[in-house]
């Protein structure tokens, strides 16, 4: 029993495991049943949930429409004729929700005049019409469907028709794609905004295709906001143009010329570079003359020295040198102050199954006291205490050095121990979450839109997917209805203040129609 003969037997045995999965599948296609899941009987007094018999206590019942507002009140009198002589005992409420839907056309007849000196003169649209054919209430109702319901443009476009809105497919992709410049605005000003008053950000990515070509959607936010951008590339560079936030600058400053030293760039590089800060060089042309200049040319160099500048870029309009990325421990995302989630380095022990009762005890015993460690840095974020965090540090360790016999186990208590300081970040600072169930929840919204709708073709449409799923995403985390802003922004009356302003500082005082 060498390891390697340990580590083949694991392999053999995951295989098995495949290969049984593999069967029930093909015996569900083929209408057959799957090998059955024969599960141990539980214990009497293990039982979860409540015993039997057992009722909530009534908390009473709430009047469901004291909060409503009254459109309209109808007085109906009773189907039969009133006896003379009854005594009117007032009015028995009952009260019906509804909607209305239709379509409302209106003609505007501007009037035209000619001045006595010849000048031309004609009416004005009002200014929420902007100078289109389809009025701000059906435009927000479009946008709301498209990117809140996730309505796809032929079901809309089919709605809107059997609505009696001459519409065209032509037209309906315009109204989505098209003219909102304004939207894009705000959602960039998210990104600032966030990253200058946040603690920490979670980030995450996944899949996104444009024009017939793989691509990536990277999510960046907390509790506060969430913002999403698409682009072809997932690597440590196109992360950190991102934290620029729309800035095209390439800046040397202390923070960069330190990110190049920790990534051992040679000290002949980084002693020109070091003669050259603080400056910094707008655009990618002016940056590869740079390079050149430098002789920079090995490839590793060129990255190192380009995510320096980045990251420098980053720092220098207003994010905080130690702001803290909650990632997955996806490569990309590891810059600033690293932090990682314990259900992603919970995963790589959860695929692992044991060939015999030993391998499974071990796993079991190994899961058991990894999750006993989460539940002491749950209680440590609650009440921080120096002693309990050197504890805890003293525990992981003890788990991470322990030696099961089973190959894969401690292969991956190795990793954990590698990634030991950002698994264990919250001792250094309790206000990061454990994980980053946040981020994932966030793009699942995304990842329901592109399964629906499918890939983006057009540049516009690729931004307004970004954009709207940014706002709504946004709006919902502060309790906004996506539906009021939409309206807001769309008739110009500008009465909920900038989303940007709503993530630290909390709803404005602003009234919201």
């Amino acid at each position: 029993m060498t390891p390697v003969v340990v580590l083949l037997l694991e392999i053999c045995h995951g295989q098995q495991e495949q290969i049984q999965a593999l069967r029930d599948e093909l015996a569900q296609l083929k209408g057959q049943k799957p090998k059955p899941v024969i599960k141990p009987s539980a214990l009497e007094g293990e039982r979860s949930g409540k015993e039997k018999g057992s009722r909530p206590k009534s908390r009473g019942k709430r009047d469901k429409t004291a909060k409503l507002e009254m459109h309209e009140s109808v007085k109906r009198p009773p189907a039969a004729d009133v006896p003379q002589n009854s005594r009117f005992k007032g009015y028995q409420d009952f009260v019906v929700q509804d909607i209305r839907i239709g379509v409302h056309n209106t003609r505007y007849r501007l009037e035209r005049w000619v001045t006595p000196e010849g000048e031309r003169l004609i009416g004005q649209l009002p200014a929420e019409i902007g100078g289109m054919h389809f009025g701000p209430q059906l435009r927000a109702f479009i946008l709301y469907q498209y990117h809140h319901a996730h309505v796809t443009q032929p079901l809309l476009l089919e709605e809107l028709r059997e609505w009696q809105i001459d519409i065209s497919a032509g037209q309906l992709s315009a109204l989505i794609t098209d003219g909102h410049t304004d939207f894009h605005r705000e959602k960039d000003a998210l990104l600032q905004a966030g990253l200058q008053g946040s603690r920490y950000v979670q980030v995450d990515d996944t899949g996104a295709r444009h024009q017939g070509k793989n691509g990536y959607c990277t999510h960046i936010g907390n509790e506060r906001f969430a913002w999403f951008a698409s682009t072809g590339s997932k690597s440590r560079i196109n992360f950190l143009e991102l934290l620029r936030a729309g800035h095209d600058a390439y800046t040397l400053n202390e923070a960069a010329l330190a990110y190049m030293a920790e990534h051992k760039l040679p000290g002949a590089q980084l002693q020109a570079l070091t003669s050259l800060a603080p400056a910094a060089w707008t655009g990618q042309a002016a940056w590869q003359a740079l390079l050149a200049q430098q002789t920079i040319t090995d490839p590793r160099h060129v990255r190192v020295v380009t995510e320096g500048a980045l990251l420098g870029t980053v720092v220098a309009h207003g994010v905080a040198p130690d702001l803290a990325i909650l990632s997955d421990d996806a490569g990309q995302f590891d810059v600033l102050i690293h932090a990682l989630c314990w259900i992603h380095a919970e995963r790589v022990l959860a695929k692992l199954l044991g060939f015999n009762a030993p391998q499974r005890a071990a796993l079991a015993s190994t899961r058991s006291e990894l999750w006993a460690i989460y539940d002491a840095l749950k209680a440590y974020k609650e009440a921080p205490d120096v002693l309990t965090a050197a504890a805890i540090e003293a525990r992981f360790g003890k788990l991470c050095a322990t030696r099961t016999g089973y190959a894969s186990l401690d292969q991956a208590l190795k990793r954990m121990r590698r990634n030991q300081a950002e698994l264990l970040r919250v001792l250094q600072r309790p206000e990061l979450p454990l994980h980053n169930n946040l981020s994932e929840s966030d793009i699942r919204d995304y990842v329901k839109k592109r399964k629906i709708s499918g890939s983006t073709r057009s540049p516009s449409g690729r931004r307004c997917r970004d954009t709207f799923a940014s706002l709504k995403k946004t709006c919902r985390k502060n309790g906004l209805s996506f539906w009021k802003y939409l309206e807001d922004r769309i008739f110009g009356w500008h009465r909920i203040a900038p989303l940007g302003q709503w993530i630290f500082e909390g709803p404005p005082t602003a009234s919201i129609p």
